[in-house]
């Protein structure tokens, strides 16, 4: 079914304005890129875009601010993420409005990417009173052997469209407690929501006293980004996207011996067990799979269904699919929006093409809609198909709604065709068998960084580090310790003694 009330770009474009003037930015109107809305297809507004020497200069007052900011005392640092936090929430609808402007997110989703923002910045809080290092015992007598953790420097994020805030704020809320300072370069596809952003942590450096400097926003092209992984002065490069652009930017970051967190691709996959309670199944698997039109880099790809239950469960599934509200995304009842562009529809397509050829069978959608009303916009029902085995184009991550199905005998074969893929993001099992859930969890089950039991892959909470194994890059942001990829650890040995013991009981002079 089909969401009505599609609103026009000139509706799109004074809300995105309303949204703006409230967090205090006015559109710096220019050349050099533009900001658009799938929701329509349509431009809104053109944005200047920053010049090679905007880079240059941001590069250096993000540096010069480093060596200010990585001694102000840790809480007081926190206070600055306390700050924008709050101002987060003040502007929960205004951030809320742009997101679904800009990304196509239903208004669900994207209230819940603002919460995402809003938990991180109280976890870093904590996490500015929590950056313990360790006391280790030593071998000498008379000396103490610690582990101490400092400020790395300017960490230069680069993000993707499908979650263009909060993924910038799970390492610049952590990178600014740890002492760092940030450069921003977002996607060209949202930078609206960007200067937002900005503009909020701007104010509460403001209103607690902070360098302005402390974070720098860069609108513009692959240029941008390029500088930011080559420049030796930006000591670590978070980057979120697919793995062809991991492929070169870890490389490159590599060979001038800077760091990297690359967040890249996923494949993901359930595993639905016989025992499976097929209403929660049901549940997961469709927001999973379908939620952000399959945008997600925790979008659930392909459903692993134990042969016993397999029609049972696609026709429920399918039933499901064919009930999905698509369309205008501020619709309340709309469930799934536009994808981000027409080029991701053609991708979408193309795998159907291929897919279908090596003999997959399409159960339910797969369809385009709104073409002849928004025929510059890209709305496509989400798809299940049956597929036989896992070919190279189920093998591949599509972005877009497509879930593949495959089915399995044995949960030893389930596991081998769950981790027979190059990606390593998320994965989940449905069981109410507790053994097939531990063996899921265990080191010979998921060989995934995010490994979940009855619910689905996507939906990750801040606490827990994210990130994934094989091609999804090996980085971890956000929760548990991830805070130590933004500093540099150091090993202190402190003689307390009158005698100077040498390790390893070697004697020298």
């Amino acid at each position: 079914m089909t969401s009505t009330a599609l609103p026009t770009t000139e509706d799109l474009r004074g809300r995105a304005r309303t949204a703006l003037e409230r967090v205090g930015v006015t559109v710096p109107e220019g050349g050099g890129l533009t900001a658009r809305t799938p929701i329509t297809g349509d431009p809104l507004f053109e944005l200047a875009a920053a010049t090679p020497a905007d880079t240059e200069e941001a590069i250096a007052a993000s540096r010069a601010a480093f060596l200010t900011w990585r001694t102000t005392p840790a809480p007081r640092r926190g206070e600055l993420v306390r700050r924008l936090g709050e101002l987060l929430r003040d502007h929960k609808s205004d951030l809320g409005d742009l997101i679904t402007i800009e990304a196509g997110k239903i208004r669900s989703e994207a209230l819940g990417e603002v919460q995402e923002m809003i938990d991180i910045c109280d976890f870093a809080v904590g996490l500015s009173r929590q950056l313990y290092g360790r006391t280790i015992a030593s071998e000498r007598p008379g000396h103490r052997l610690a582990e101490t953790w400092h400020p790395l420097g300017v960490v230069g994020v680069i993000s993707a469209f499908n979650f263009p805030a909060a993924v910038w704020s799970w390492n610049t809320a952590v990178a600014l407690a740890c002492g760092d300072t940030v450069i921003w370069k977002p996607s060209d596809l949202t930078p609206l929501i960007s200067l937002a952003c900005d503009r909020l942590l701007a104010q509460a450096a403001e209103d607690v006293g902070a360098p302005r400097d402390v974070h720098r926003l860069l609108l513009g092209d692959r240029a941008v980004g390029e500088k930011l992984v080559d420049d030796p002065r930006v000591a670590l490069v978070s980057a979120t996207g697919s793995t062809r652009m991991g492929r070169e930017v870890g490389p490159r970051v590599a060979a001038r011996f800077g760091r990297s967190l690359l967040e890249l691709g996923g494949n993901n996959a359930a595993i639905v067990a016989p025992s499976a309670d097929l209403d929660l199944a049901v549940q997961g698997i469709v927001f999973a799979a379908a939620g952000t039109a399959g945008q997600r880099c925790t979008t659930l790809r392909r459903l692993i269904v134990h042969r016993d239950i397999a029609d049972t469960l696609i026709a429920r599934l399918t039933a499901a699919y064919n009930k999905l509200p698509i369309g205008n995304p501020f619709d309340e009842d709309t469930l799934v929006g536009p994808l981000i562009s027409p080029a991701a529809l053609d991708g979408m397509q193309s795998a159907l093409t291929r897919v279908q050829a090596e003999g997959g069978k399409v159960l339910a959608g797969g369809n385009r809609r709104l073409a002849e009303a928004l025929p510059r916009a890209a709305y496509a029902e989400p798809v299940i198909v049956r597929v036989d085995e896992q070919s190279e184009v189920v093998r591949e991550e599509t972005f877009a709604p497509i879930l593949y199905v495959l089915t399995y005998d044995t949960l030893e074969e389930a596991i081998a065709l769950h981790n027979d893929v190059p990606q390593g993001l998320s994965s989940s099992i449905f069981t109410r068998d507790q053994q097939e859930a531990e063996l899921f969890l265990s080191a010979e089950g998921s060989d995934c960084g995010i490994a979940n039991v009855n619910i689905g892959t996507s939906g990750a909470e801040i606490g827990g580090a994210f990130g994934g194994e094989k091609e999804t890059g090996g980085g971890r942001e956000s929760g548990s310790d991830s805070w130590r990829a933004y500093m540099r650890p150091a090993t202190n040995t402190i003689n307390y003694s009158s005698q100077l013991a040498l390790a390893q009981n070697v004697s020298f002079l």
